[in-house]
């Protein structure tokens, strides 16, 4: 929570319980003077309440419920015309109902009335308008990658779950990564066994050849799918039925994605060769392109926080514990901030404990050391190395400098291992 700057000049006050449709608006003017009305998502609606804010002279501050992106329109809107705008946990505000009111009962006029108070108290989180802020378009290329990535495992999925076991499931031995083109490819010129053995051995292997990787054996693997063709444990398909047709429709729409997948990294890269935070953050172990962006594109700038714990609660890495009398619960992560920052920074530590020797990996191997095969042990100390890394993150973004490998405990003579002293990367 943060607190807003209060002004000699009493403001006025404008709570919206922001809806897909309808909004919720309860305005408290200055003078105490009260208004309840409601008010669509559409231009004209907006036009009248900035038409009534400029029309009343003072400074005003508003607070929203973010729901969905329904928000953001009618935030900046209220941002380009001068007020102040800052947002209400949907979870405070439901606790801050049901104590008021002493039921969960709920109602949008009432949830206005409740971010109203939430605002007067000041009990309320600082706004960003990505727009302002100047992150949107990575903020959107990020989202849009993340909704690729997500239809694409859906649709290979399918493939590996569904098509494979009744079209040709002695194929599924060469599905080795999902990034494997070559195989996709295969399929769609060959998806049933009976497609393969309409065609001689030495037919098949010419047909074929351009089809797979470059990097094999090419005549012992063709070999061997031949061989495999003749006594599979596929359907009967006709080859040219409409069921192999569906298939082959799967098999288009994942190299679609797979394409448009392509394409977004390939642009991601482009628009942020030039940016400093972008080189600061694909300097640490474990953190690509992709995460980076995600990182970029959710936080915006990283400085406005004024300490590495801000920006670690704000990725919801920040430790709470429920505490009544004398009992205590275990500490846990509070998992209220941003859930796809952590994300990005879970997926990076699990990448850097796998890779050659950097504080993390050490990190990593000093909470397990007691008890390597625990699995609770292992998750705990990933989630300590994803918090470690947003730390980091912050850290050398903040500074201006790269991240540079070193052995963090020394030995107790106080020096550093060569081994470990050697890994220190130069930066210029």
């Amino acid at each position: 929570m943060a607190d807003i700057t209060h002004t000699t000049t009493k403001p006025h006050l404008l709570a919206i319980d922001i809806a897909r449709r309808f909004n919720a608006v309860f305005i408290e003017l200055a003078s105490g003077e009260q208004r309840r009305f409601k008010m669509t998502n559409s231009a004209q609606d907006f036009d009248r309440l900035v038409h009534f804010i400029n029309a009343t002279a003072g400074v005003w501050r508003a607070a929203l419920e973010p729901t969905g992106d329904y928000h953001r329109p009618i935030a900046h809107r209220l941002i380009q015309a001068g007020v102040e705008v800052v947002i209400v946990s949907s979870v405070a505000q439901s606790r801050y109902r049901e104590a008021k009111f002493n039921s969960w009962d709920k109602n949008d006029p009432k949830d206005a009335s409740i971010i109203l108070d939430m605002l007067k108290h000041g009990m309320v989180m600082r706004y960003v308008d990505p727009m302002v802020a100047g992150h949107h378009d990575l903020q959107e290329l990020s989202k849009t990658y993340y909704q690729v990535t997500r239809a694409r495992t859906k649709v290979l999925h399918a493939i590996v779950n569904h098509h494979l076991p009744l079209y040709f499931p002695e194929m599924q031995r060469y599905w080795q990564t999902t990034r494997i083109e070559w195989w996709l490819r295969f399929m769609l010129e060959f998806p049933t066994p009976a497609h393969v053995r309409r065609l001689s051995k030495e037919a098949f292997i010419k047909q074929a050849w351009e089809l797979v990787g470059r990097k094999v054996e090419k005549t012992a693997k063709l070999t061997e799918i031949w061989q495999m063709a003749e006594h599979s444990a596929a359907l009967p398909h006709a080859p040219d039925c409409l069921a192999v047709e569906t298939f082959r429709m799967s098999l288009r729409q994942a190299q679609h994605l797979n394409e448009l997948r392509r394409s977004l990294e390939q642009c991601a890269q482009e628009v942020l060769t030039s940016n400093k935070d972008y080189e600061q953050l694909i300097s640490l172990p474990g953190i690509g392109p992709i995460i980076a962006l995600t990182v970029l594109a959710e936080v915006g700038d990283i400085r406005r926080f004024a300490h590495h714990r801000q920006f670690l609660k704000y990725c919801g890495f920040d430790l709470a514990k429920l505490q009544s009398g004398s009992q205590r619960g275990r500490e846990q992560l509070s998992k209220r901030g941003n859930a796809r920052l952590r994300l990005a920074f879970w997926m990076a530590g699990q990448v850097a404990i796998r890779l050659r020797e950097n504080a993390f990996k050490d990190k990593y191997d000093r909470y397990i050391r007691s008890d390597p095969g625990n699995a609770d042990l292992r998750r705990k100390a990933l989630t300590a190395v994803a918090a470690k890394m947003a730390r980091v993150a912050y850290s050398i973004i903040k500074s201006g400098q790269p991240y540079q490998r070193f052995y963090e405990q020394s030995l107790p003579s106080g020096s550093i291992p060569l081994s470990r002293a050697v890994e220190a990367a130069p930066y210029h």
